[in-house]
């Protein structure tokens, strides 16, 4: 399976297009496809698949959704399902953000792309920096305990 790894900045343009890094479009190219899956993520940010990883969602029988609580279970797959879309890319590499998805991630002009294993995510940059700051800082350096030999 392909990995996304990486940080790259971009502008939204007017009319709600972004850019795909190339890495990221050679791996769409790997299926034969010119499509990505759009759907909102969490922490405020929205999920990119390859259409593979999107497929070994729906086979596994959804298990990575599953819970213990059903109407938790039915409200996140709404959520996450219902709020998802084919992202066609055009001739220029850009794929087109819904209005619903920009909304959601706040997205203004500045934006991030970052990879993230097997999916990528987009992020505002404003709100990248400050999740970076006050949620990635933090659990980086707990984390990074586990390196200290």
């Amino acid at each position: 399976m392909s990995t996304f790894y990486g940080e790259y900045e971009y502008v939204m343009d007017a009319k709600n297009r972004v850019f795909i890094p190339v890495r990221f479009r050679e791996e769409l190219r790997k299926e034969d496809k010119n499509y990505f899956m759009l759907s909102i993520g969490l922490d405020r940010c929205l999920y990119i698949f390859l259409p593979s990883a999107w497929e070994e969602l729906i086979a596994n029988n959804m298990q990575i959704f599953r819970s213990e609580n059903k109407e938790e279970e039915r409200a996140f797959k709404r959520f996450f399902f219902g709020n998802a879309a084919d992202a066609q890319l055009d001739e220029q590499g850009r794929i087109l953000v819904p209005q619903n998805q920009k909304a959601y991630a706040s997205l203004k002009k500045d934006i991030l792309i970052r990879g993230v294993g097997n999916k990528a995510e987009i992020w505002d940059a404003q709100a990248w920096s400050v999740y970076k700051k006050d949620v990635m800082g933090p659990s980086v350096k707990k984390f990074s305990k586990i390196f200290d030999l």
